[in-house]
């Protein structure tokens, strides 16, 4: 196999934008495109083309292929093809404009296995205005034997003039002898003149063992494996470039440039790393597993109030169809519905703690950093005889109760033989001191399931009558992931984006809380005063 029949087709600008929602901005953006270019890529695609989504600049989801030349193509280097990607029905395609010496080279079509039929239209529209066609089949493993030698034939008898077919493993749930029995079937199906390309995610830590595998292929096609600097994607993301160009240069006469990558990983890469996470995770692993978009696995880990374990039985349960594309409000409804299997009836318990607590005022001490510097006011205040304490997934005070939603605090707080409260989510039964709540009845549904102890325990003393409530502890959240829990093994890392939510959401629980006749102070720092 000589040199000029492997390609690299970098998709850090595009899937690397997975992570940060494609806001690298116009430094950033050039930055990446400067290193990709001095590394000697063969291909380099410069992001998604959306019609909805997409902006003029700043971002690499753009409006319009038209705009990309101001945005990040002022200038293209010699020997370097520039590709975008459409996802089929994010962008009409009768609104492209015939491909220019300054634009876009080639346009890579992502469909899923139901846009098929419509396929050979988009594909002869995107030609017929003068670009590289890329055929890439989402979810290639989805087609049965009969069904992707079907799409090869329509590929050949109508496509025949498209620069490429993808292998496209989207879920990382590929292993080498899908790889191979695959590989086997597109080289001796496709017709000669097309190149056949792999674009690989990394959940099962595959990514560089399948594209090996693809090397070692014993073909005469060109190939082309698309790949993102220090593997900058969605979930587990993607094969790194830098490794990719390495195997290259010591085994296939490679003659990349691995420096200027090393050095946008360190200035760009490393800081965009720092903020947006990807790498692997067992979410992710889980998402492969279950066969499923990560993005799954993703919201119901997130959520923080799951063991990995029960994540893993979500996935399993669910549907088919639902699998292949990420759909919030289903992800939503099957959380609750897992979560609500197990009711109780709590009148008495209502009735029980309504009498205990009676006129007094309620100490809610939730585990925020502040809980550490402010010990000492937060013991005084329990002290008071006049005071009810409740300790929010927290057992670092002696608290009177322990409000267990999540099953590690709730098995140490048992153990610790404190006196419980926890959901029916939790426990299906009594063990010695636990009181538990049912789920269903004590949540906030909007957009989202609020399920945290705070919601509940709260929404409950409202129902119990509970006039006066002191918060301690409840320091709202910061995307550093430092900042957030006394106790590191609470500490998940959030977005920018998730802890605006959050403090958003509980600093208008709290004012909602007020207006319904609630008088609730704090005595610890807190964003949500």
């Amino acid at each position: 196999m000589i040199m000029k029949q492997i390609r690299v087709l970098d998709v850090t600008l595009r899937d690397g934008g997975c992570v940060n929602n494609f806001n690298f901005g116009t430094t950033y953006m050039h930055q990446i495109l400067s290193a990709q270019e001095m590394a000697g890529i063969d291909v380099i695609e410069l992001g998604y083309i959306d019609a909805n989504k997409g902006s003029e600049s700043g971002r690499t989801q753009y409006c319009s292929e038209q705009v990309i030349p101001q945005a990040i193509l002022q200038s293209k280097k010699s020997g370097v093809k520039y590709v975008a990607m459409i996802d089929y029905g994010k962008y009409p395609l009768e609104s492209l404009q015939p491909r220019t010496e300054t634009g876009i080279d080639g346009i890579r079509l992502a469909f899923h296995k139901k846009h098929v039929p419509y396929l050979v239209e988009a594909g002869k529209t995107i030609m017929e205005k003068g670009y590289e066609l890329y055929i890439q089949p989402m979810i290639t493993l989805r087609y049965t034997d009969a069904e992707l030698l079907n799409l090869i034939h329509l590929v050949n008898d109508e496509l025949s003039n498209a620069a490429g077919f993808y292998i496209v493993d989207s879920f990382g749930e590929m292993r080498p002898n899908d790889m191979s029995r695959i590989l086997y079937m597109v080289d001796n199906n496709l017709i000669p003149s097309m190149l056949m390309g792999f674009h690989s995610h990394n959940n099962l830590q595959m990514s560089y063992s399948n594209a090996a595998t693809m090397l070692q292929f014993p073909t005469n096609r060109d190939l082309m494996l698309d790949s993102s600097i220090m593997g900058m994607g969605k979930g587990a993301g993607n094969l790194n470039t830098e490794l990719l160009l390495e195997h290259l240069n010591l085994y296939y006469g490679g003659q990349y440039k691995i420096a200027p990558l090393l050095e946008v990983m360190d200035k760009v890469i490393n800081q965009l790393h720092s903020e947006f996470y990807w790498g692997y995770a067992p979410e992710y692993y889980l998402s492969s597993a279950n066969h499923c978009t990560p993005s799954y696995a993703s919201h119901f880990y997130n959520k923080h109030m799951l063991p990995i374990d029960q994540v893993r039985e979500l996935l399993s349960m669910i549907d088919e169809e639902k699998k292949i594309s990420f759909d919030k409000e289903y992800a939503e409804n099957l959380y609750r519905q897992y979560n609500e299997s197990k009711q109780v009836d709590d009148s008495t318990l209502k009735e029980e703690m309504s009498k205990s607590i009676g006129e007094r005022q309620v100490l809610l001490v939730a585990p925020g950093k502040s809980v550490l510097e402010n010990r000492e006011i937060i013991l005084r205040k329990m002290a008071e005889e006049d005071v009810v304490s409740f300790g929010l997934n927290m057992t670092q005070l002696p608290v009177k109760y322990v409000v267990a939603t999540r099953k590690d605090v709730f098995e140490q707080a048992v153990s610790d033989a404190y006196s419980v409260i926890t959901t029916s989510a939790i426990t299906k039964g009594i063990r010695g001191k636990v009181r538990i709540l049912n789920y269903k009845s004590w949540i906030e549904v909007d957009e989202q399931t609020h399920d945290s102890s705070f919601v509940i325990i709260m929404n409950f003393l409202k129902a119990c009558k509970v006039k006066r409530v002191c918060l301690a502890g409840l320091d709202g959240f910061s995307s550093n992931i430092n900042d957030n829990y006394c106790e590191p093994i609470l500490r998940r890392p959030v977005t920018e984006q998730q802890a605006e939510q959050r403090n958003a959401y509980y600093k208008n629980f709290i004012a909602k809380c007020r207006q319904e006749g609630m008088e609730v102070t704090f005595i610890t720092p807190s964003k949500y005063e």
